[in-house]
């Protein structure tokens, strides 16, 4: 009976492990000045600026995260509920990005119907217009915060900084590129003058 009994405890214990699941949110902060988070990690402050400063914050519990975040724009207040990774947007401009696909299928010239095709899918992005969870991209006004992943462990890259060509994209399970909105008009207006 003893060793019944000790068999029953060691798979309820086996059990409750397996049902105990880790939390994760992280938050990438952009803002266009230096980030100063206290050690709470929940009261962040920026200042006025003109450099893109990111900072990355994890939190590993499964109640709802909330920032409280002073800006030269006033108070405001953003909240992470579910597990997952999520942009906040302290910036004075709109942060634009989406889902790289990367592999086998990465071509490296496109036809003149396929840059068109760009073109104009950089065009609507530049005016929130087939933005979409399901679509993959996303259009960060400032002041806001948008979950892009359920999964905390994608890697992304912000505005201003380029995928290196010796990055392995095998080497994370999600891959995101975000632009600053004037860098995306930038990279819009060289694509519109190479379709032309």
């Amino acid at each position: 009976m003893q060793r019944h009994s000790a068999g029953m405890v060691a798979l309820a214990v086996l059990l409750g492990l397996s049902a105990c699941k880790g939390h994760e949110k992280k938050i990438l902060i952009y803002a266009s000045s230096d980030i100063k988070v206290d050690d709470t990690k929940q009261h962040v402050t920026v200042s006025e600026g003109t450099t893109h400063h990111e900072q990355e914050l994890d939190f590993t519990s499964g109640d709802p995260v909330t920032l409280d975040v002073q800006s030269p724009q006033g108070k405001l207040s953003v909240s992470a509920v579910d597990d997952g990774l999520y942009i906040l947007n302290l910036k004075t401009d709109t942060v634009i990005g989406s889902f790289k696909h990367v592999g086998a299928s990465a071509r490296d010239r496109l036809s003149q119907d396929e840059l068109k095709r760009d073109v104009d899918s950089l065009q609507k992005l530049l005016l929130n217009q087939n933005v979409s969870e399901a679509n993959r991209n996303y259009f960060i006004a400032p002041g806001k915060m948008v979950k892009i992943s359920a999964n905390p462990d994608g890697k992304v890259f912000g505005p201003f900084v380029s995928i290196p060509g010796s990055f392995d994209a095998g080497s994370v399970p999600e891959l995101y590129k975000f632009y600053d909105i004037s860098e995306l008009r930038e990279i819009l207006a060289n694509l519109q003058k190479q379709a032309q």
